[in-house]
């Protein structure tokens, strides 16, 4: 009798498991709850906030852009415009797809603030996820768009969230997507094109940015203060600054990435692509 009871209880905790993992159930918008409450008193505008702008260089050899096989679906092998790795974009010394972020400090720390109109987007396009790198506030939408011709799966693999898994066919409507805690970022794959993956951010605040193809980022409208200031990269880790933005004032804070500190964050689960050797 305790055997089959034994049995019993791992065969319910095995299909809890299950149900858990595939969240394929989940449609539309979808808000996981309520999340921590704030006790903060709400963010007024004095008319003084300030921006912080920087560079994002890259030092040493990067890594060669590896080839990707399409193969597996001929959509993608006609629609991507890039078959070959995204994960560290380097043109003219400048590192592409950073994530900057005020981490604590001033006004972050002692208000709330109400998310901006209109959320970011999320695009499947040439069989890639665009952009790449991105960056939400608690309980904001995520609109997730596809514009290829094929089926795709977005999957949010977050640690602090909830997993959510969501089939996209071609020409069906835009999903949206919001998370109620804070993470530093939300690794995303699509689990029918495994090469295909990006980066969210999520604050509860709207003070970060991501750096383009020339390197360049703006924080905008942040109140002056002394803040701790973040840059992260998928390869290259965190690098971590302190300063001082005055009222109104434009301060420049730059950061340098080097191809000896590469590395592979135990957190991401993104699966791996399919390199052609």
């Amino acid at each position: 009798m305790l055997k089959r009871i034994a049995f019993g209880s791992a065969l319910l905790t095995a299909s809890a498991l299950l149900v858990a993992s595939c969240g394929g159930g989940n449609t539309g918008n979808n808000n996981n709850g309520p999340g921590p409450s704030s006790d903060k008193p709400a963010y007024q505008s004095a008319g003084d906030e300030g921006t912080v702008t920087g560079k994002i260089a890259f030092s040493g050899t990067p890594p060669a852009p590896k080839p990707l096989d399409f193969a597996a679906d001929p959509v993608c092998v006609s629609a991507a415009t890039n078959k070959t790795t995204d994960d560290v974009m380097v043109k003219d010394g400048k590192l592409a797809n950073v994530f900057v972020y005020i981490k604590s400090g001033g006004a972050v720390d002692k208000y709330s603030f109400t998310a901006p109109a209109g959320g970011p987007e999320i695009d499947q396009k040439g069989c890639r996820y665009a952009p790449h790198v991105l960056g939400a506030m608690t309980k904001q939408n995520i609109k997730i768009v596809n514009s290829d011709n094929t089926t795709h799966n977005i999957h949010f693999t977050p640690d602090k969230n909830p997993d959510w898994n969501q089939s996209e066919p071609p020409g069906s409507p835009a999903l949206e997507k919001s998370f109620a805690r804070v993470e530093i970022l939300i690794p995303v794959k699509c689990n029918v094109h495994p090469w295909m993956k990006a980066y969210v951010g999520v604050l509860p605040h709207p003070f970060f940015g991501v750096s383009g193809e020339d390197g360049s980022y703006a924080i905008k409208g942040l109140p002056p203060g002394d803040y701790t200031i973040v840059a992260w990269h998928e390869k290259y880790g965190e690098q971590t600054q302190k300063i001082t933005v005055g009222a109104k004032e434009t301060k420049t804070q730059d950061f340098t990435f080097s191809a000896a500190a590469a590395y592979a964050p135990a957190s991401v689960k993104v699966g791996p692509a399919v390199i052609v050797p």
